[in-house]
């Protein structure tokens, strides 16, 4: 169970990681050698931006969610 989640853990870092990469900053970012360089409408954000900041949030969440299984776990096995 433990093995299970760590691997959960890695799998939800990597992706957290690329994807946190991936937003747009002030600067902009990595976001941009996807297409996303592109200015849409005055002051508004489009869908890909927004569907990036839920799955974003989705994997932070999951990512979070493996944490508090483990340390339980870890916890209950000592």
């Amino acid at each position: 169970m433990v093995l299970g989640f760590s691997i959960a853990l890695i799998i939800f870092s990597l992706l957290l990681m690329l994807l946190v990469l991936m937003h747009k900053g002030k600067g902009g970012g990595l976001s941009d050698m996807f297409g996303g360089g592109m200015q849409s409408s005055v002051g508004g954000s489009s869908v890909a931006e927004r569907n990036l900041d839920r799955i974003t949030i989705v994997i932070g969440l999951g990512w979070f969610a493996c944490i508090i299984v483990l340390g339980l776990l870890m916890k209950s096995n000592s």
